[in-house]
């Protein structure tokens, strides 16, 4: 039987490489497949357009995972759906709120209907989970202008994400160094570069705190 959390870990990497890079950098086991759990969660609505071509199917998916919802928050979570059970778990350990799954949920929507990026429901909300995951909560003012470079950076407007860096940085001195692998992917503003040099950036910004 295949092993769960490698299974998570394998579709993270495939779907979403730059956070998946990041989150080596958390020593913890258990904390790094918490945060697998809440990365694929996040991959598995990203793929929802590329598997369906109606936006209406579209929304109808993205419906489905929205009632699921209920359950991970309910601590009853729908079995045999690895992401769902393994969802379910870190949310009753780690205590992460509901919003910032539910505006996520509701910004893909959108998405599908042709409405703009929702930075902060699909780059700030989700890295201020991640945070509170790895540290506990009390972070989101740091986290959010990290967030907001990241969400800059995914959307191509690369000029923008270094002008809001600095602002970042400093915002960031207050995070925990715990929760750093929450944001240090913020630093990969060149989507071309190999794992090995994005893995030697990563390095530098952790040892460094900065993005």
């Amino acid at each position: 039987m295949a092993d769960p959390v490698a299974s998570l870990d394998e579709q993270v990497r495939a779907a979403d490489a730059d956070r998946w890079l990041s989150s080596r950098f958390v020593a913890d086991a258990r904390a790094r497949a918490d945060l697998i759990a809440l990365y694929a969660f996040e991959a598995e609505l990203l793929a929802i357009p590329t598997r369906v071509t109606q936006p209406l199917l579209a929304e109808m998916r993205y419906v489905w995972w929205r009632e699921q919802m209920d359950g991970v928050f309910a601590g009853a979570a729908r079995k045999g759906h690895p992401v769902l059970e393994a969802l379910t778990d870190v949310v009753a350990r780690r205590g992460l709120e509901r919003g910032a799954f539910d505006d996520l949920i509701e910004a893909h929507v959108g998405r599908v209907h042709g409405e703009p990026h929702d930075l902060d429901a699909f780059y700030v909300g989700p890295m201020q989970a991640a945070a509170r995951l790895l540290a506990g909560p009390g972070h989101d003012a740091a986290v959010a202008p990290a967030g907001r470079v990241w969400g800059l950076i995914q959307t191509g407007r690369i000029d923008e994400a270094r002008a809001a860096r600095a602002g970042a940085r400093a915002r960031l001195r207050s995070l925990p160094v715990a929760a750093f692998p929450a944001v240090a992917h913020a630093t990969l503003s060149r989507p071309g570069e190999s794992e090995a040099v994005k893995r030697l950036r990563l390095v530098r910004a952790s040892m460094t705190g900065r993005i």
